[in-house]
């Protein structure tokens, strides 16, 4: 009985009213759905507003500059071989060592050169000797020719006497001429052997700074085509020079004249004065990259830069004053453009491609050297202009309908 009780009631909850109420309840809750993915769509379109990132254009100064790296290196550097091979006697210089121009740095043994000499000043005696014997002999064959010329012009000496003494008089012209040549050539000899006995005594043909010493006592020095460098001497280290290498780029900004500062690893918190001397056309070429040699006078006189320090020069090409200018950023800005078709999806429809919509499609920035762009009011304004020097951080707008303070967008974020 009570079963059939309990079956009767729940055959009354599933009436007309009962069912009314459940479909409404089911209605309500896709309303609720519906109600949030449309507040959640207008959210995601307003988190992708943009927003930008602006700086003013000013009235500044600022300077151009061209940075290299180089080297220090003294005006003049010397590098002194021995023109003779033999055995090193002396070395009389240090690293250091302050040397005038004819200062001994080191000597040859010369042992074998002095007994040269010797021999060249003997052969030069006898030649001198030689000379002697052959004028006497001259003058004695001379006064017999004029003597039996004499006689055989009054007929009273045989002829034949006559050219025998004539005959003799030639030969002892002769053999003065040799004897002559002879001693030139002696003189000769001992002037070389003295040249090479001065060469034994190696020396200094400037004055400065020995910088380097490759020799000791005792050790042979071999002269070839290509001498070993003994000594190195740098010629007053009070006025160096810096030799930097000037990118192909940079190149036609510099001329001779310009100034420049530079600073070196062993005195990072001060910079040094230089001058342009020179600007070389000879190209230097290494790993493919083209560089040009410039050439910077430097005072060095309270002689701390030494030679073989690496520098690190900027050099003034231009010195642009009360000029109107832009951050470089901001000629680099232009607004997001796509550049490729978003990539095939899945076709979402119903409810779903309702709530979940399609992602937008990507791009990027181009950038464009002869456009700025203003921000108005929250929108921004494409001005075209005429970009003048840059220092690589703002540069200066030579024309345009670019205003001092007008907000100048460089950067988008997209939200």
């Amino acid at each position: 009985m009570d079963s059939k009780d309990d079956v009767a009631a729940t055959l009354a909850l599933d009436g007309p009213t009962h069912r009314f109420r459940r479909w409404a309840f089911i209605g309500a809750g896709i309303g609720i759905v519906i109600l949030g993915g449309a507040f959640a769509m207008g959210a995601f379109q307003r988190s992708n507003a943009p927003v930008y990132l602006t700086s003013p254009a000013v009235i500044s100064d600022f300077d151009v500059i061209v940075t290299g790296t180089g080297t220090v290196e003294p005006t003049n550097l010397v590098e002194i071989s021995s023109e003779l091979s033999g055995t090193l006697a002396d070395v009389h210089v240090d690293y250091n060592d302050e040397v005038t121009v004819g200062t001994v740095l080191a000597s040859l043994d010369t042992t074998k050169l002095e007994a040269q000499l010797a021999v060249s000043k003997a052969s030069l005696d006898a030649a001198i000797a030689r000379v002697a014997m052959a004028e006497a002999s001259l003058h004695e064959a001379r006064e017999m020719y004029e003597t039996t010329l004499s006689l055989e012009e009054r007929g009273v000496t045989p002829h034949q006497v006559f050219i025998e003494r004539e005959a003799r008089f030639l030969r002892a012209q002769a053999e003065l001429q040799s004897a002559k040549a002879d001693r030139s050539l002696a003189e000769a000899s001992l002037d070389l052997q003295q040249a090479e006995l001065a060469k034994a005594c190696i020396c200094s043909p400037v004055d400065g700074v020995v910088l380097n010493r490759a020799v000791d006592p005792g050790q042979i020095v071999a002269s070839a085509l290509s001498a070993p460098v003994l000594f190195t001497v740098a010629e007053d280290l009070s006025q160096m020079e810096l030799r930097l290498d000037i990118d192909e780029a940079d190149i036609g900004q510099i001329e001779v004249g310009q100034q420049a500062t530079f600073t070196v690893d062993a005195y990072d918190d001060r910079q040094f004065p230089a001058t342009i001397v020179q600007v070389r056309f000879a190209p230097e070429m290494v790993d493919g990259i083209v560089t040009y040699k410039g050439i910077l006078k430097i005072d060095n006189s309270d002689l701390l830069l030494r030679p073989g320090m690496t520098a690190t020069a900027d050099i003034t090409v231009d010195e642009i004053r009360e000029a109107l200018v832009v951050p470089n950023a901001a000629l680099r800005y232009a607004p997001l453009v796509i550049v490729d078709e978003a990539p095939e999806r899945e076709e979402r429809s119903g409810l779903l491609g309702m709530l979940i919509p399609d992602a937008p499609a990507g791009g990027h920035a181009r950038a464009d050297s002869g456009t700025v762009w203003v921000l108005e009011d929250g929108a921004p304004r494409e001005v075209n202009v005429v970009a003048g020097a840059t220092d690589g951080k703002v540069t200066q707008i030579l024309s345009g309908e670019i205003a001092v303070n007008d907000l100048l967008i460089t950067e988008q974020i997209d939200e």
